[in-house]
């Protein structure tokens, strides 16, 4: 799940970004990024960090074990897929995480409704001999794990450089006059995409710099009536009272009446 925090190099290690290190987390052994130093500013941007120690620079061994843990992984999530199916559960398995140091075996699942895994995690102990984990996650958690590319042609945002999923509602989508079609404002989640809410705070400054629809406003050009915003071109289209309809630019916006 990409988890970010702050961590203290063991004697004798140093850090730079792009290492890949081993490190004792607050879940286990497991293996990390380093990003960056754990500056006050850097702190400031995550929330809920974890706190863990770096144990040593990833080795040729490590790698070659974390290489193993991945085929290990392909065989687990048939396993649990199988007793899923045997047990009749309403759940969509989604992703297997095995922590490096065998720790535990996390399970990501979707579910519409509450699910009751009991039986499932004792199967599951019983065939692994560790600890289980269920994650219960929603449809953005799920491209967070496994999507690749947005319609931009870029890597999607939740599984670069967001570290967090902020709210997304249809109102952005109609302030910023994006296009209303689902299939075009959507993301491989299926959801809203994340993207409307960059440049949603700009829009709402800019907004409100402007006079609003039905507004009654007097210019260089005479008196009229606001019509419509253009909201990042901080232009306003203007019904004078003579008919005409002319776009007028904010700063030639003499006073409001």
């Amino acid at each position: 799940m990409r988890f970010l925090g702050d961590f203290e190099p063991g004697e004798g290690i140093t850090c730079h970004r792009g290492l890949r290190i081993l490190a004792r987390t607050e879940r286990g052994l497991e293996v990390g990024d380093v990003l960056c130093e754990a500056t006050p500013r850097a702190m400031e941007m995550i929330t809920e960090p974890t706190k863990g120690q770096i144990i040593r620079l990833l080795t040729a061994d490590d790698q070659e074990a974390a290489g193993h843990l991945k085929e290990k992984e392909r065989q687990e999530f048939d396993t649990c897929q199988r007793f899923i199916q045997q047990r009749q559960l309403q759940m969509a398995l989604v992703d297997v995480e095995h922590l490096f140091g065998g720790e535990r075996i996390v399970f990501y699942f979707l579910s519409e409704k509450r699910v009751d895994f009991r039986e499932l995690v004792k199967d599951l102990a019983r065939e692994f001999q560790t600890r289980i984990e269920m994650r219960q996650i929603g449809v953005r958690d799920e491209a967070k794990l496994l999507a690749d590319y947005g319609d931009c042609g870029k890597p999607v945002c939740c599984n670069t450089h967001m570290t967090s999923m902020p709210p997304v509602s249809m109102r952005m989508a109609k302030l910023q006059k994006s296009t209303l079609d689902p299939s075009k404002i959507s993301g491989r989640c299926g959801r809203l995409k994340c993207c409307l809410r960059f440049e949603q705070d700009v829009y709402e400054e800019f907004q409100q710099q402007l006079p609003q629809p039905g507004a009654r406003i007097l210019t260089r050009k005479g008196q009229g009536r606001v019509l419509a915003q253009e909201i990042l071109a901080r232009k306003v289209l203007v019904e004078f009272e003579d008919g005409r309809r002319i776009i007028v630019a904010a700063d030639e916006i003499l006073t409001p009446l």
